[in-house]
């Protein structure tokens, strides 16, 4: 009986939704589907059931009371993040099976490996410097930073399901995922959907280069890598912060293991030859997501992956249910007309003011309202171009309000587990729990406003933006 309540404050709040009157010129489809995403966000938070049968549920009543048919609440599944993240899940299980993520961390904590904070340092300079020619935080996070986090972790004894994910696993987890999101705001190369903020702003007359982006972002974004692993360090520690004995049991390790074997050399070709797609595929027109399945049938041909390591890998296959509805349900929200109705009536009640003012509402609400969605792309493709053309027409400089929306469009992620692609594939590793990850998503949320808005504006008034 003490857990009936995990039940039924999400139903409650979702009823309560639903009964209001709906708002004047909005579709009643796009009002009662609200209602089911806010009732299955609430749920996901209070943990009735597994996050997947919260969401199947939630598809099934969607489909029952006609707001999507069958068809739409399944076009999810053929989103090609969705499959993205589910194929970094089997490439990170060939590295670990080859041993070369063990290799590779090993190689990590031999460098830098005396202390938990010094990893974390090692992680986000690695993302700082692959970030501007990998176009893909998702890919980034699951391809390339995921196998290789979990393979330092394990290495210094932190694993998931028996007691230790506080241990260091937890903390670089965290360290990583923030690290990915501070560094796709600095380039404009480094997320899909910073280009589609870009040619927004042209459209409206705004002229955003690579170079601009960059100068704009390089301050607060160099505070935030600084400091965010401070934060994180403090309010959620390593239960193990040095490591005396791990360098010297680093090289111990490596020379045990001996020379590479063939299906460790294997996987490095197959890991070059995504890297290079990852980086220059567009040029093709091909896109991410291809260069993974690509890269498993590569692993699969060779023998390095099982069809049953694919069929092995339950928490990928988790995340592809319950990740595929609440996109496919973020997408219809815009398709129905809640999100334009939203943009409008915020650009209404805060015309009239100090463009100061208005500007920051804006930020704000832009914001947080990044819990209404999953997906940067479609969260920027929802409200990027309205809320600019508000800020515009309140008298916020044209240039410094489309880059620091860039920005944000980005840090507005750090706050769920299913912001994008790599809030999935990181929270899904299981190292930190739902609560905690939103809790800290949270506070770093804040410190990355004060960071970006405090020190970034007195950067952008140097820079001559306002």
């Amino acid at each position: 009986m003490t857990q009936l309540w995990r039940f039924f404050v999400p139903l409650l709040v979702g009823m309560g939704i639903w009964l209001i009157p709906v708002p004047v010129g909005m579709d009643p489809k796009a009002w009662s589907l609200f209602a089911i995403f806010t009732s299955t966000i609430l749920a996901l938070i209070c943990r009735p059931l597994p996050l997947g049968a919260i969401c199947l549920i939630s598809m099934v009543i969607a489909v029952m009371v006609q707001d999507m048919d069958l068809t739409q609440a399944l076009s999810g599944f053929g989103n090609p993040v969705i499959w993205l993240i589910l194929l970094v899940f089997f490439i990170a299980r060939a590295f670990i099976k080859t041993h070369l993520g063990m290799r590779i961390a090993y190689f990590f904590v031999k460098l830098m490996g005396r202390h938990t904070l010094g990893l974390g340092y090692g992680i986000v300079a690695t993302e700082l410097v692959i970030a501007p020619v990998i176009p893909s935080n998702g890919a980034r996070a699951g391809g390339i930073m995921f196998p290789i986090l979990k393979s330092i972790a394990e290495s210094l004894g932190s694993r998931v399901g028996d007691g230790t994910e506080r241990r260091v696993g937890a903390y670089l987890t965290q360290v990583c995922f923030q690290g990915n999101l501070i560094t796709s705001a600095m380039f404009l190369t480094a997320m899909a959907a910073n280009p589609m903020a870009q040619s927004m702003a042209k459209a409206a007359g705004v002229d955003i280069t690579w170079t601009n982006w960059f100068m704009a972002a390089l301050v607060p974004g160099l505070l935030s890598i600084i400091l965010i692993p401070l934060v994180l360090y403090f309010v959620y520690p390593p239960e193990v912060k040095h490591h005396p004995n791990a360098t010297q049991l680093a090289r111990e390790k490596l020379k045990r293991m001996g020379p590479m074997s063939r299906q460790e050399w294997i996987m490095v070709g197959v890991f070059i030859f995504m890297l290079f797609f990852w980086i220059f595929g567009a040029r093709w027109n091909i896109e991410p997501t291809t260069t993974a399945l690509v890269g498993v049938c590569l692993l699969l041909l060779s023998n390095v992956l099982t069809w049953e390591d694919v069929l092995n890998e339950q928490e990928a296959w988790h995340i592809f249910i319950w990740f595929g509805i609440l996109v496919t349900m973020a997408k219809y929200l815009q398709v129905l007309g809640f999100i334009d109705w939203f943009s409008t009536s915020v650009g209404g009640l805060i015309q009239g003011y100090d463009w100061e003012w208005v500007f920051l509402a804006i930020i704000l609400i832009y914001f947080y309202s990044h819990y209404f969605f999953a997906s940067n792309t479609a969260h920027v493709g929802a409200m990027y171009a309205a809320f600019l053309a508000v800020a515009i027409a309140s008298g916020t400089p044209p240039l410094l309000a489309a880059l620091v929306l860039g920005f944000c469009s980005n840090l507005f992620s750090s706050m769920t587990h299913y912001g994008s692609t790599s809030n999935v594939v990181l929270y899904g590793s299981g190292y930190v729990p739902l609560g905690t990850w939103w809790a800290l998503g949270l506070l770093v949320s804040i410190v990355n406003l004060v960071i970006w808005l405090g020190a970034g504006a007195i950067w952008w008034k140097v820079l001559g933006l306002w």
